[in-house]
């Protein structure tokens, strides 16, 4: 058990420099993880299935009594993070339309699953973070393809039901199975609790080299682009960060939501963009998924940790 807890922190404490080594593993030796790369769908479906055995119903019934916090977080997140998401799309890359299409996909997907490990380390509100993770991904089946037809559809025609149903199969069933099951059979989901940290971290590294292997000949065709996607990438993440935490503050939430909500804006389900982009536009459309991945990790460890720093705060 000691073990097993011990190659958990390491994996959450290094969880950025994990992800960019089995980046560059998969780039560089593709043809090693060609068995896995139809295994992205079923990664993510893992994620979100142990998501929802995570989420007691009392959460919910809380954030519904009290869903002031959790309003403004979604509402900041479809917002902010997507109106930056088109602006920095339009912006660098009109004469590039696939590229446009992946970073706009990247910006209208649910709140990445780290994002909810980030406020536990920033000393946000967890429940909160879970609760605003949960709505944004009960939402997205309609928000998601409505978003990218209206937006990215006026650069490739974009099919809204393909990608509805996509989101359906992968996210919404699996979460709320993971529901149901922590409220049908709980005693047994207790056992599974302990390692859910873990499995999604390992079922993300599995989505990472899956789609990394899947898209290597279209990043490398396109070496040229990477450093301009990094650029807008990461003004893609880093803007609704800072933005969603500080108009957070003006809106009066408190210091634990506020950071909660940091994370919520700030980081969107890449994974789930790069295998959208990978099975409704091409590989190349991945490619800026695969790269605020990596910033979103990144960046999302470093305010973590200097917020980790500063005094614990208590959820308001």
């Amino acid at each position: 058990m000691y073990s097993l807890k011990f190659i958990a922190s390491l994996i959450s404490r290094f969880l950025p420099v994990w992800i960019v080594a089995l980046a560059c593993i998969a780039y560089f030796f593709p043809d090693a993880f060609r068995g896995f790369r139809g295994w992205t769908g079923f990664g993510l479906g893992a994620i979100f299935l142990l998501m929802g055995m995570q989420l007691a119903t009392t959460q919910l019934i809380a954030a519904i009594k009290h869903p002031k916090n959790a309003l403004i977080g979604i509402i900041l997140k479809w917002t902010v993070m997507v109106g930056v998401s088109i602006g920095v799309a339009y912006l660098f890359f009109g004469d590039y339309p696939e590229v446009a299409i992946g970073v706009i996909l990247s910006g209208t997907v649910p709140s990445g699953t780290s994002a909810n490990l980030f406020s536990y380390i920033a000393g946000g509100d967890v429940a909160l973070s879970i609760t605003m993770a949960t709505l944004d991904t009960i939402i997205s089946p309609v928000l998601t393809p409505s978003l990218t037809q209206l937006f990215a559809g006026q650069l490739i025609p974009i099919e809204f039901w393909s990608i509805f149903l996509n989101i359906i199969y992968i996210v919404f069933i699996p979460l709320f199975l993971g529901v149901f099951l922590q409220w049908k059979f709980s005693h047994s989901v207790n056992r599974v609790k302990p390692y859910t940290s873990i499995l999604s971290q390992l079922a993300l590294f599995l989505i990472i080299v899956s789609v990394i292997s899947s898209a290597q000949s279209s990043l490398e065709e396109n070496l040229h682009l990477l450093p301009l996607i990094g650029f807008a990438v990461l003004l893609q993440v880093s803007i609704p960060m800072f933005g969603g935490y500080y108009l957070a503050k003006v809106l009066k939430v408190g210091e634990a939501a506020a950071r909660s909500i940091l994370f919520q804006t700030g980081i969107c389900n890449t994974a789930l963009a790069a295998t959208l982009a990978l099975e409704h536009v091409s590989s190349l459309a991945a490619v800026p998924a695969v790269v605020n991945m990596v910033i979103n990790l990144t960046l999302g460890a470093i305010m973590s940790n200097y917020f980790a720093q500063k005094h614990k705060v208590v959820p308001e």
